[in-house]
């Protein structure tokens, strides 16, 4: 059905798979536009818990934007090659349910973009990261200077973008970019571990915390403050509130509907 995408279910969690292993998985306009198709099944799934986001090979996760298709940008293509890929990529940040990047190889360029713009990021110890447009005399386009510097912080966003220097695993798990470092072999397996975790959890509960995290970085306090109660308030009024009150009191498991 996709030509550049992989796309499969196992119970209630999502593998979504970047399909060029022959250009590293560079982003190009047909994955664009694929990618945008299959968000429209993914936002319809009401029984999707989880989604893991993956490249396929053991190179890259998603090593950039297709070279090939920079040559002809001039500054109308630019903005709007730029616009479409922070809207779909916007998309997969606000998606009711976590996404987790499990990257595998190089994570550049577009590539770092779109692991930004998921809820938690494991990587293999063969994992690189890295911001170069600006060697290509280009800068950024697809949400990296605005969701960088919100992860890790104004000066080691600062660096990374102006020199287009990679760094390693290691040093990506330091500064807070990745939340797990793992041998490339465990990679899946653990990022489907911890999307069955995140599965078993009350699904509105999990798409109310997800939305006021998310929503913490605009703004101002006050405004984050306000919608995290009023997201309180209204997980309490869900059948999930009182199944798991009443199986935590009962000291049993919980069944949870997402209603």
């Amino acid at each position: 059905m996709y030509k550049t995408l992989i796309y499969e279910k196992k119970e209630n969690i999502g593998l979504l798979t970047i399909n060029r292993p022959e250009k590293l998985n560079a982003i190009s306009n047909e994955l664009i536009s694929e990618l945008k198709k299959l968000l429209d099944e993914i936002e319809k799934d009401e029984d999707l818990r989880a989604l893991i986001l993956t490249g396929a090979g053991d190179k890259a996760f998603v090593a950039g934007a297709d070279i090939k298709e920079l040559v002809d940008r001039d500054a109308r293509l630019g903005r709007r090659v730029s616009q479409e890929r922070q809207e779909v990529f916007s998309r997969i940040e606000n998606l009711p349910v976590p996404v987790i990047a499990a990257v595998n190889g190089y994570a550049l360029g577009g590539g770092l973009e779109l692991a930004l713009a998921c809820s938690i990021r494991i990587c293999s110890e063969k994992a690189q990261f890295g911001a170069p447009e600006v060697k290509l005399g280009i800068i950024p386009g697809d949400g990296g200077t605005q969701r960088l510097p919100r992860l890790v912080g104004l000066g080691r966003a600062m660096e990374l973008i102006l020199t287009g220097d990679f760094i390693d695993a290691q040093e990506a798990y330091r500064i807070g970019l990745v939340n797990k470092v793992l041998p490339q072999e465990e990679l899946m397996d653990k990022a489907m571990e911890l999307a069955k975790k995140i599965a078993s959890r009350p699904p509105l509960a999990v798409r109310f915390a997800k939305e006021a995290v998310n929503r913490s970085q605009e703004g101002d306090a006050a405004s984050g403050f306000a919608l995290e109660s009023y997201l309180h308030a209204l997980s309490c009024t869900t059948e999930d509130k009182k199944e798991g009150v009443s199986a935590f009191l009962e000291k049993r498991k919980g069944k949870f509907k997402g209603k």
